[in-house]
């Protein structure tokens, strides 16, 4: 009965022992720190390796994680200073340098500092036009780090990097952008084609007026050469009405018998008298000479 007793005892007190020293030896992981509690109020913090407390009143609250941390900002809708809608997500990488304000400083950091990004984001692109954020990746990233730079650190971090993983119009954006494209498209080309007739017809014009001014040209020139050839024939037989009336038959007759050929004559009326009809146009070449 009584050995019984001592060996319930001595299995207690070797269990008891066993969990103090559990409870008072901790193996902190390389890339990790624990905050340690005493009665309920901060006493330390743990660095990798082996550490020491005083069981039943040390009490681990919290084990952080001091290596680079992935936080993806889910996609948000964000409105430009022109009114339009664009969508825009990003991923910040950032570390715990301070535990004790990371713990302390706000109740969920990562979700403190998502937060943080989404609206800081908000703000940038909020003043800007939906151009200028369209194109303007590496300012908003640039702005967005130098903004919660100073929050993070309050919380005991250090913001390494912030990337913005896509900037886009929404949806019904995107349709409105595709309309007004297809419209200026079609605008251009109505310029272009009405560019096209304007030019031709303007071509087409010169041309005319060039072979205007080339025919009337030619006409004077003809006529030019007619009068010369007048005047020299007229001195070459002086007062002799024969060799005038012989080349005025000959073109006379050439005349008549050119509008015979045409389509549209039907009859040709010989005059009845044609020597007295040629003296009497030497006649009145004679009165003009």
């Amino acid at each position: 009965m009584f050995a019984s007793e001592g060996l319930a005892i001595a299995i207690a007190v070797l269990i008891f022992v066993v969990v103090t020293i559990a409870k008072g030896v901790r193996l902190v992981a390389q890339g990790e720190e624990w905050v340690v509690e005493r009665l309920g109020k901060y006493h330390a913090t743990l660095r990798p390796g082996l550490n020491i407390l005083i069981p039943y009143l040390d009490k681990v609250a919290y084990k952080l994680v001091t290596k680079d941390i992935i936080l993806d900002v889910q996609e948000q809708e964000v409105i430009t200073r022109d009114n339009a809608v664009i969508l825009t997500n990003a991923i910040a990488f950032v570390k715990v340098t301070d535990p004790v304000k990371a713990v302390y400083g706000v109740t969920d950091f990562s979700e403190a500092i998502r937060n943080l990004i989404m609206t800081t984001l908000r703000s940038i692109v909020g003043e800007m036009e939906l151009d200028e954020a369209l194109s303007s990746r590496d300012k908003i990233k640039a702005r967005l780090r130098e903004s919660i730079a100073d929050e993070a650190v309050d919380w005991g971090l250090t913001v390494k990097s912030v990337e913005i993983q896509d900037i886009k119009p929404s949806e019904s954006m995107q349709r409105a952008m595709e309309l007004q494209a297809a419209a200026e498209r079609e605008r251009k080309a109505a310029v272009t084609k009405a560019e096209g007739a304007k030019q031709a017809a303007i071509l087409e014009a010169e041309a005319r007026l060039e072979s205007a001014k080339r025919d009337a040209n030619a006409q004077v020139m003809l006529a030019e050469a007619s009068a010369e050839s007048i005047r020299r024939v007229s001195a070459g037989i002086g007062d002799q009405t024969g060799p005038m009336m012989y080349l005025l038959g000959e073109k006379y007759i050439a005349a008549l018998e050119k509008l015979g050929e045409s389509g549209s004559a039907k009859l040709v009326v010989m005059p009845a008298d044609l020597q007295e009809t040629l003296r009497g146009l030497v006649g009145r070449l004679g009165a003009r000479g």
